[in-house]
Formats: C-alpha cells, structure tokens, sequence
C-alpha cells in the first residue's frame, strides 16, 4: 500500500489566521511527519477588527500548551466576562450577555423558567441578579477560578481581550519553534492543475514557486486561492446589513472593564475593547444609509481617549464561502466568510475550522466524503452564529430609518421558529452544532425585548415559599462571590501585568 499521507502543507497569509493555524498544525505534526510553510508579506495590511474573543479561546491556547498569564501579557490583553449592548432595542436602555449559566436548575425545569415565574408571581428582579459573570462585570472583578473555587463558579466563564497583532506574533514564536518556516513575499498567481482543478502551486511575485499537497487560505477578503478555485459566495446582506466598519484605537483612560461594550449607532453599531495599553475602538455601518464623513465624526466623538491612529475603513459583504473545503485547499478566517464581530465569532471560525479540519485530516488522496462533512460542519455553525446576530438586529424598537429596515425585514426561519417558540412559552429550542447555547440565547432575547406570555408549567410544580427561598439564597451566595473578588485591574497586575509599550495601529 503506497504511503498517502499528507507531507507538506502551504498557509498563505500570516495574521492571526494563518498563525493560529501554524501553531496548531505543527503541534499536531512532527517536522519530519509534515513541512509546514506560511508565506506572508509584510507590506500587506491586516483587518483590525478581531480583538474580541469567546470562552472557546481557552481551550485552543491550552491545546497550543500556552501559559494562560505569559500569553495575556505578551498579547497586551484583559479578560472579558460578556458583552454589554447599549440601546439597541431603544435608545438609553442596556443589557448584557454574559459568558457562563444563570443560577442552577431546579425542580423539573432550567432555571430561568423558575425566573418567569416568580416573575408571574410578582418579583421584579432581573435576570441578571443570578449571573456571576454580570456582577462581577458590574463590580469590575474578576478572577480565574481554581479547583478550590466555590460550587458558584461553575456557573462562571470568561475570555480575553489582547491585540491580535501580538496575538500573531507570538504564535508565530511559537510555531517557529516547532520547525514552521516562514517565506516573506507577495503572492501573483494560483496554479492549479489541468486534470482535476486541485491547486498545485502558487506563484510569488518575485517569481518564486510553491508547492505542496494541502493548502490554506488565510488571505483576507481576498481569498486569493479559493477565488481561484471557483468557490462562489453566499451574500447575507439582506439580513446583515452593514457592509463597512471604521476602526480607530485610542489612549486608555482608567482601568479596564472585564468586558466589551456594543452601542447602537444611527446606522449600526460602534465597539469598544479595553486592552492594558488601548483601547480598541470601531463603528460598524451599513454605507446606503449613512455617509462615510457621518461615520467618521460619530466614531470620533464617541471615543474615551486621542485617537491614536488616523481611522481605517474596512469594506465587506456577509456572507461565507460555498465550500470552506474546496479541493485541496482549506479557506480560514475572513478568506472562508464574514459574519462581522458583533458578537466576537471572528477567532472562534478560525480555531473551529482549524479544530475540525485536524478532526477530519485527509491524505493524499481527499476524499470528497470528508470535505463534504467538513463543509456541513462548518455551515451549521455559520448559520447558527447568523441567526443569533440578525437577532440583535431585528429585533428592536428604533426610530432610525435604518433599525426601522431591520425590524421588518424577513428573517430565516430557523431563527423565526426560535423566537416564535420563546415568546409563547420561554422554551428555548437547540440545534445541532451551534455556537451559542441557551444562556446566551436568553440574554439577547430578553435584552431585545422578546418577553414569553407564559412559562413551562412543570415550573409549577415548586412550591412559592420554596420558590422564593431558592431563588434568594442562589442571588445571595452570587452576590458574595462577585463582592469577593479582586478587582480586575489588581488581578492582571498581580498575575500579567504587560510592559508598556509605544501605541500601536489595529491589526487582525
């Protein structure tokens, strides 16, 4: 039986995804098992709106053997508990979508059925309450729980904030490390073969040739390889809107929230991320119902610090490619698809495409069986993250042209049946393959307005007194467990506190 198995792989572009995708390959793979090649060029900007991330990362960088305080150090970072948003059902009201559970369960039922109905009772404490991750937010605590941590963290759950540039460069040490070599250039051309279309080498400009067995698309909007290939692209535009962002970072001004801040603007919406050195700033907009110059003036009021770059326009289209996996070649990252960074997925597609093409690793032969459930995989997911965004859109009660558009535009019904099932009864239904789980689900659905006319009635069967006691004794043991946590600030400079450092422009 010849050997098939695949012994060179070609990652072209650097930035965080083709970096993540380095280091993860050659901690799969031995130097003498597979050459691993990353072409990158340093004239080529990268997109600087991916500074946001989700519990997931924690995961990939342990995989990776990543020391938790070296990395959020050496990438400038913060953690992040949730996301807060700010008017987007209407104009000065806010609500936050923390990582981790509400409460415990209890009689027959998730928790938050109990909420409805010791609401229907007439309590009028907010969710929230019985979120550890929204009162530590609140409090500006924080603190990574250990095995010695009380049974209330397990309800807990966080992520980062870092500067993605420094993101790429240490994993590029990293992967360096562990024999990936990197070739400075610009590539000119796809060469694919005649027989079966695969791509048998790309071309540099400086007329160079490369060549390998698997490839990886990690070039940006561009998708250089994939663009080849024939791929084709499914637009989203008519349920994402926004087609532009404007990105600026700017001084730190005071310690840092443990979490991202989401405010709705006139025509979409503007982003703010604390690192320990900046703070990332951007405006997301759909351009036919807003002016590029309007844009630019509410970003800049709207900032905390100076700027300290000059902002920086980004142009896309949601949407993702038909096939992540098209032949030999793996599209990543922005090159597979755009969902925007609303809810901070833009990493996570990378570490699961990453994930999953190690879970479904072909030789030489490709079978065309494992891209098709690679590229099922990966759509389910797509879709799944595109609905709970358009979420956060149409559901609103705006007076803007533009939220107005969002409000009355049709939504696909797989997110439909989900609403339609929670504001009947608070059941939250659950797919396959999907990224956000219930907690989440019901943040946003709560926060956007979409109230259920009733509860489960098994919630019933818990009696009120007990009810009640319950719910009090959870909210007094999570109230506890935030108040008792460091602050944020004193946490990272206690355990990895960064050096300082000149200010630096966003990057991917």
């Amino acid at each position: 039986m010849s050997d098939q198995h695949i012994r060179s792989i070609l990652i072209a572009g650097g930035g965080t995804a083709g970096w993540m995708a380095a280091a993860a390959l050659s901690t799969a793979l031995k130097p003498d098992q597979c050459r691993i090649v990353l072409i990158e060029s340093d004239e080529i900007g990268t997109v600087g709106v991916g500074e946001a991330t989700i519990p997931p990362i924690l995961l990939f960088n342990k995989i990776l053997g990543v020391d938790e305080y070296t990395f959020v150090r050496e990438t400038q970072g913060t953690f992040k508990l949730g996301i807060e948003f700010v008017g987007w059902l209407r104009e000065g009201q806010r609500y936050f979508h923390p990582f981790g559970r509400y409460g415990d369960d209890f009689g027959l039922t998730p928790f938050h059925q109990q909420w409805l109905r010791a609401r229907a009772l007439g309590s009028t404490t907010p969710l929230d309450a019985w979120s550890l991750n929204h009162q530590a937010a609140y409090r500006g605590r924080f603190a990574i729980p250990t095995p010695q941590s009380e049974r209330v963290f397990t309800t807990f759950s966080y992520a980062y904030h870092f500067d993605a540039s420094l993101y790429a460069r240490y994993l590029r040490t990293l992967a360096e490390s562990r024999g990936v070599e990197r070739v400075e250039g610009k590539i000119a051309d796809v060469v694919l073969r005649p027989e079966d279309g695969f791509v048998e080498r790309l071309t540099l400009a400086d007329g160079r040739a490369l060549d390998a067995d698997l490839f990886i698309d990690c070039t940006g909007f561009r998708g250089l390889i994939t663009e080849a290939l024939g791929t084709g692209y499914d637009d989203w535009t008519h349920w994402l809107p926004c087609d532009r962002a404007l990105a600026v970072p700017c001084a730190r001004v005071g310690d840092p929230l443990p979490f991202t801040r989401s405010t709705a603007r006139a025509a979409g919406w503007q982003w703010r991320i604390p690192l320990q050195h900046r703070t990332g700033n951007g405006q997301v907009y759909c351009s036919g119902a807003i002016s590029d110059d309007d844009v630019h003036a509410s970003l800049v009021a709207n900032l905390d610090g100076a700027p300290e770059a000059d902002p920086r326009q980004l142009r896309f289209t949601t949407g993702r490619r038909r096939k992540a996996w098209n032949r030999n070649c793996i599209a990543l990252g922005l090159a597979s698809g755009f969902l925007e960074p609303l809810e901070s997925t833009s990493i996570h597609l990378i570490q699961t495409g990453i994930s999953r093409l190690l879970s479904w690793f072909p030789d030489r032969d490709f079978d065309p069986l494992l891209a098709a459930e690679y590229n099922r995989l990966v759509d389910a997911e797509m879709e799944s993250i595109r609905d709970f965004l358009v979420l956060h859109y149409q559901a609103n009660a705006r007076d803007e042209p533009f939220w107005r558009q969002c409000r009355a535009m049709p939504i696909p019904d797989s997110l439909a049946a989900k609403v339609e099932m929670f504001r009947a009864n608070g059941r939250l239904i659950e797919r396959e393959h999907e990224l956000f789980h219930p907690p989440s689900w019901l943040a946003v659905l709560l926060g956007q307005g979409v109230v259920p006319a009733t509860y489960d009635p098994l919630a019933g069967t818990v009696a009120p007194q007990e009810l009640a006691a319950i719910l009090g004794g959870m909210r007094q043991v999570i109230d506890q467990a935030a108040a008792g946590m460091p602050s944020h600030q004193h946490y990272i400079d206690r355990h990895c506190r960064a050096a300082a450092r000149a200010p630096m422009p966003l990057a991917s």
